[in-house]
């Protein structure tokens, strides 16, 4: 038996290990394939959930069926370390951005940003990003393809 990771015993790990797999797998069919009853399960998803261990559940969508063709992301210098908070508040406001990241290294934030094409993409820049008080100036790669996404396997 493997010691617990933040309060997690083996039959949580089990659990976990079957959710990342597929996350619509019904309760009673982990409690199946785990050997307990369907409360045990009840009972521990809404344990790890009070832990924050389990932060809610995501609907995963194909962007591109929708009409979102451009994934991209952008680098964001900040003028100083002041203008973090107000910066995170306004790129909170942007719908099409999906991630952000507080970084080390050469920038200050790192967000994800789903547009439509690259026109929507450029006024997204010009008018919504760039303007933002503090932000120095920004560095936009352009994903060409995704090949891995995924949870962190246990």
């Amino acid at each position: 038996m493997n010691l617990p990771i933040n309060g997690l015993d083996d039959l949580d790990m089990q659990i976990l290990d079957i959710l990342i797999k597929d996350s619509r797998t019904p309760f009673l069919e982990i409690a199946r394939q785990c050997h307990v009853s369907g409360g045990t399960i009840h009972v521990r998803m809404k344990k790890m959930e009070d832990i924050g261990i389990i932060k809610g559940t995501k609907l995963l969508l194909d962007n591109s069926k929708l009409g979102y063709d451009v994934t991209c992301f952008i680098g964001i210098y900040l003028e100083k370390a002041s203008y973090y908070s107000n910066t995170v508040n306004e790129l909170k406001k942007i719908k099409e951005v999906v991630e952000m990241h507080y970084t080390t290294g050469q920038y200050s934030l790192f967000i994800k940003v789903i547009c439509k094409n690259i026109a929507d993409l450029q006024d997204l820049l010009l008018s919504k990003i760039q303007p933002i008080d503090g932000l120095s100036r920004t560095d936009t790669l352009i994903s060409l393809s995704q090949p891995i996404d995924r949870n962190i396997q246990l």
